[in-house]
């Protein structure tokens, strides 16, 4: 899809991020001994990441690093993402989040898509109304933005979700960082060498066999 000017995104945050700071260095491993970690460390507060899996490359676009995930933080993310490639078709790949299905989301695609119509009073009526009416707008496949939404329960079926435990795995799990600043740079220099060495789409095993108790 992406040589159709059509960008195909996983999307979603990670929250609480935490800027946590070792209270002594590690100490490596050596003949006959394990590598010992130090158990106590400082708290330098959190980060919520809001990533951008491109299906179709297996790259990172577009994160957004920031203290909060609110509303306003997603629509903003989501505007940002769109402006690196403003003349082609955005399909984001979402949970069923309430921010997804937000009032500030639906302006922003009606804004983008020349949506002329009147979107109504959020609680009251029209498209605005409440999150079944924001959702059926946002899913409009006649939207040159569009969402879709993985069932309940299942965010798992999300790519980026994968990579979330990638970025887990390779840089916080063992990490640490003297402020919240620290670890926004590290993570966003993650994603940069992410995306230039490792980046490629991810391929499903799962072949749909139930489940062995």
């Amino acid at each position: 899809m992406l040589e159709r000017g059509v960008h195909r995104v996983s999307t979603d945050e990670k929250t609480g991020i935490q800027a946590l700071e070792r209270a002594h260095p590690d100490q490596p491993a050596s003949p006959g001994k394990l590598e010992r970690r130090e158990f106590e460390y400082h708290r330098h507060g959190t980060q919520t990441l809001i990533a951008n899996f491109e299906v179709a490359t297996g790259q990172v676009i577009s994160p957004t690093v920031g203290d909060t995930r609110t509303e306003a933080d997603f629509v903003a993310h989501i505007r940002t993402t769109v402006a690196v490639d403003p003349g082609a078709e955005w399909i984001f790949i979402v949970d069923q989040l309430n921010t997804h299905k937000s009032a500030g989301l639906v302006r922003l695609v009606a804004e983008l898509c020349g949506v002329p119509d009147d979107l109504g009073r959020k609680g009251e009526s029209g498209i605005l109304r409440d999150m079944v009416s924001r959702k059926a707008f946002l899913e409009n496949e006649t939207h040159r933005v569009r969402f879709v939404y993985t069932p309940k329960h299942c965010s798992w079926l999300n790519h980026v979700e994968i990579w979330f435990s990638i970025l887990s795995r390779r840089l916080l799990k063992h990490a640490s960082f003297t402020s919240t600043d620290e670890l926004k740079h590290r993570i966003l220099a993650f994603i940069k060498v992410f995306n230039e060495t490792w980046a490629k789409p991810f391929r499903w095993t799962y072949i749909g066999k139930p489940l062995m108790s």
